[in-house]
């Protein structure tokens, strides 16, 4: 059975059914190969959303594109339509696959697309666990859907509601728990032992020996806390000046990098040399006796590029890819301890999203109920005062001010317990009962204004 066919079995049950959705895919169920293919720029982002909405089925839609997922959010009108609309947009962006592009995907409906979105931008479903990029990428992409206005409007009362409860969500997560706390990959652990060296990284020299993925990635991240200046030696020059220029340094050849060491703070190895390349007896022969400042080395290649004798030299600072994940182990296993208590705010959040949710299906019928007993009232007060004609025009507003208090006060309590009863799931019973006595047939769809 194709995912479509299950999702069209899934979705014929109104009552089971809640109307939002998450079709999607990310590292839990691609390769990156496979990702890549389903990522969107950011015209892409829009010119898709407005392609979702005029295919009919969804209302409302937010679309997701990062490194590790692609996630289009829905507010469904009809779900046997809309959701398989969804299904075939993403698969046409992703074209030829490996496998076809349903088994890529997931699909989660109700609630479930609800908590997956606020476990999300709470960094609970991340690569890394309690990582903040996301909660920025969650508030790029309500944004860019905020963006399309008119006919094509991708966001409404529900999904202005939802996406600012989510990006709340992310905000309580990392403020009430630990969760975001400490490094978490190889590079930012590199950047948590400069800051214990050097304090602020500001204003700091850098160098990058070797050019790998790790290294550039590395130095991003001491790019973003400050570095201001660096260097990149590569046997590989093409790849050093390509590295350099991303990042706004200067590229030098590998066999200079000796001679800039004197003039650097932090160092970043990361060859393919079959030995150690930075001697203890070349680092003596090659620097100055006393290094004015510390020299902090980050050796994250395998085998190793600098001798271990090296960081017994005074005001050395040497740290292995072992040291480094260490680290990390100890960080990660920090943070999954905060997984419960953030999972408890996730859930809290949801809860109150949907009780929010749900009493919107009584606001049509309340609106109705409200403007049936005001005809009413202003038939029987027209009726009235062209039979008191003699009040003065202060008079006659006293009695419409007095009718119109006396309407509101009567219909408060019950509007007011309709919409409670939606909100707690029991609006079916209570509105066809409302309905019967007010003697006019419900309209029991949500607002999206």
């Amino acid at each position: 059975m194709t995912l479509e066919t299950e999702v069209r079995r899934s979705v014929r049950s109104e009552v089971e059914f809640k109307p939002f959705v998450v079709v999607g895919t990310s590292y839990r169920t691609a390769p990156i190969e496979v990702r890549e293919r389903f990522a969107f720029s950011s015209t892409e982002i829009t010119d898709s959303l407005a392609h979702v909405l005029d295919g009919g089925g969804v209302s409302e839609a937010a679309l997701l594109s990062t490194c590790n997922r692609t996630e289009l959010y829905g507010h469904l009108s009809e779900p046997e339509r809309g959701i398989p609309h969804i299904i075939a947009m993403l698969a046409r962006q992703a074209g030829e696959l490996p496998k076809p592009a349903e088994r890529y995907l997931y699909v989660k409906r109700g609630s479930d697309a609800v908590k997956h979105l606020y476990r999300v931008v709470s960094g609970l479903d991340s690569m890394v666990l309690g990582e903040t990029q996301i909660q920025g990428q969650v508030r790029d992409a309500y944004e860019a859907a905020r963006g399309l206005t008119g006919q094509r409007q991708a966001v409404r009362a529900v999904f202005n509601r939802l996406f600012q409860g989510a990006l709340s969500v992310g905000g309580r997560v990392r403020s009430e728990t630990r969760i975001a706390e400490g490094a978490a990959s190889i590079p930012s652990a590199a950047v948590e032992l400069a800051r214990k060296i050097f304090g602020s990284l500001r204003g700091r020299r850098g160098m990058v020996i070797g050019a790998g993925d790790m290294g550039e990635l590395t130095l991003q991240c001491l790019v973003d806390e400050g570095v201001s200046s660096f260097i990149v030696a590569s046997r590989n020059m093409l790849r050093a000046q390509k590295v350099a220029e991303k990042f706004g340094g200067t590229s030098v050849p590998f066999t200079e990098f000796w001679e800039k060491l004197p003039e650097t703070d932090i160092v970043i190895t990361s060859t393919a040399a079959p030995h150690a390349m930075i001697t203890r007896d070349e680092f003596r022969r090659r620097m100055p006796a006393k290094l004015r400042s510390p020299l902090f080395f980050i050796d994250i290649a395998i085998p190793r590029d600098v001798e271990s004798a090296v960081g017994d030299l005074p005001n050395v600072f040497l740290y292995t890819i072992d040291d480094l994940q260490h680290i990390v182990t100890a960080n990660h296993e920090r943070r999954r301890a905060e997984v419960p208590k953030a999972e408890a705010i996730v859930e809290q959040e949801v809860e109150s999203f949907w009780r929010w949710y749900s009493g919107l299906r009584a606001v049509p019928f309340i609106r109705r109920l409200r403007e049936q007993a005001e005809a009413v009232r202003q038939l029987e007060v027209d009726r009235v005062l062209t039979q008191l004609n003699h009040l003065s025009e202060g008079d006659q507003e006293r009695v419409e001010r007095l009718t119109r208090d006396l309407l509101k006060k009567i219909l408060h309590q019950p509007t007011a317990r309709m919409r409670a009863a939606a909100e707690d799931g029991r609006e079916h019973d209570i509105l066809e009962a409302a309905q019967y006595l007010f003697g006019f047939e419900e309209d029991g769809r949500a607002e999206d204004s």
